[in-house]
């Protein structure tokens, strides 16, 4: 079952239904289900649909004239003698229908031959320009996209009409694949799965979700038990690196040079690799709400769930849970895991936040939204608010508390919150949020009432409109 991408495919059918030549660049991280959205995208059209592979030019061609050969003739006649001729034929091919020409990750067949760009430049500019055309290029190496195919430099800069980065779903669509489950597992899934469909797939509700880490994660053989690993040696050199740097962001280093020296690697080249991990998507880097982005202040955290939670628990334990066996391990994963999902239950409510300014129900729209961390002059300590929004003129803030655990949220944990929320003395507009996995004390329901703090809990999450 194919299972939201509503914007995504809206774009498509919207692109398609232009009578004249469209150039989508879709592209995104590996897995994310871009491949999934184009062959849903394709059920209710003619398409050709070529996916790439990583092999040589010749045969990458040989597959694409068999796959182009067969869609307008039935029938493969032989490999076209180049690239430029395959194009060609798809343009003379063409008449007043529609023709979508899919080519799923593009960068194996350009990254063997270059020219490929240049000869599908020439061939917009002086065919395709006026053709019926609906021409998607589609890669998972995002910074070959952006830099071999949109960038400045590329030979087709300035040609596609549309673009479209296919991200991680949230916390709410992710929650549709486990409609058996209890609101707080859907949440807990998603904690440990992030938003990726290919992982998301794994777990089945029918099983518990300490079941599904033993069985999906631990058990040798499963497919996420190395994935992150073996995503790394696709994608990066001296991957040894790279997983110290992961492991250090898990276990809580998130400033650079905290982060330099757990590794016992220099900060310069920390730098350099963090930056690279930034570029597919797998770390981000961020900054007190409100502030300007070269904030002196910025942390790093790592961006994709099951990164987070691999490197936490997996990697860090990996000959200690194969001597504990894999129910052992996951029955201690799995009561760990109220801790671990402290800073996911903020990005669970930021996402929540934002679907409710999408929707027009929030107060305002939010120019800025995220975490606040700084000095409290009240304290003369360091403090945080775990969601701030504020408005374009700063004149209207929202502040939430974010807790995920069992226990009631408290009245000194109330008091804290608005003590840390007074630090901001300018907005005239302040709207306060509580979010609580364990509910509120009867004496936190009083005060909120009076003073107009909106409660939310689990099941609020997850009943939104779609």
């Amino acid at each position: 079952m194919f299972i939201g991408r509503k914007s995504e495919l809206k774009l498509l059918e919207n692109l398609y239904a232009r009578d004249d030549f469209q150039f989508l660049v879709m592209y995104g991280r590996r897995r994310v289900g871009k491949t999934s959205l184009l062959r849903e995208f394709s059920k209710k059209h003619r398409t050709i649909l070529f996916s790439a592979q990583e092999k040589n030019d010749a045969l990458n061609l040989e597959d694409f004239s068999k796959t182009v050969q067969r869609h307008f003739d039935g029938s493969f006649f032989g490999t076209f003698s180049g690239w430029e001729t395959a194009f060609q034929y798809i343009g003379e091919k063409t008449s007043n229908k529609k023709t979508v020409l899919i080519i799923d990750e593009f960068p194996f067949v350009a990254s063997e031959n270059p020219s490929v760009k240049s000869i599908l430049q020439h061939t917009i500019d002086h065919s395709w320009k006026e053709k019926n055309i609906f021409l998607i290029l589609c890669g998972s190496s995002v910074s070959f996209m952006e830099n071999e195919v949109m960038g400045y430099k590329s030979p087709l800069y300035g040609r596609s009409t549309s673009q479209l980065e296919v991200q991680s779903f949230d916390y709410f669509d992710s929650s549709l694949f486990f409609p058996n489950y209890s609101n707080v597992d859907k949440l807990l899934a998603y904690g440990i799965l992030g938003g990726i469909p290919c992982y998301l797939n794994t777990f089945r509700d029918t099983f518990s979700i300490e079941q599904n880490i033993a069985e999906q994660i631990l058990r040798t053989g499963a497919f996420l038990k190395d994935e992150p690993q073996l995503l790394l040696k696709m994608e990066l050199r001296e991957p040894a690196v790279y997983n110290s740097i992961f492991e250090v962001i898990a276990e809580g280093a998130s400033r650079l040079n905290d982060i330099a020296l757990k590794t016992h690697e220099e900060s310069q080249k920390c730098s350099k690799y963090i930056s690279t991990l930034q570029t597919i998507k797998l770390i981000e880097r961020i900054t007190p709400c409100g502030d300007d982005a070269s904030s002196k202040k910025s942390l790093y955290k790592i961006a994709d769930n099951f990164y987070l939670f691999w490197y936490r628990f997996v990697f860090a334990n990996r000959s200690y849970y194969e001597m504990l066996g894999d129910e052992e391990a996951a029955a201690e994963i799995t009561e760990n895991l109220s801790a671990y999902m402290g800073s996911v239950f903020e990005t669970i409510c930021c996402q929540y936040l934002i679907r409710l300014a999408k929707q027009r129900k929030l107060p305002f729209v939010p120019h800025d939204i995220g975490r606040w961390w700084g000095a409290n002059p009240k304290t003369k300590k360091q403090d945080d608010i775990d969601i701030l929004a504020l408005s374009r003129n700063k004149e209207s803030a929202i502040f939430c508390e974010c807790k995920f655990k069992n226990a009631a949220f408290d009245m000194k944990e109330y008091d804290d919150f608005i003590c840390a929320s007074e630090i901001f003395t300018q907005p005239k507009n302040r709207y306060y949020y509580l979010f609580s996995k364990g509910g509120y004390t009867s004496a936190v329901r009083e005060r909120a009432e009076r003073e107009n703090v909106i409660l939310v809990g689990i099941d609020d999450l997850l009943q939104l409109e779609c």
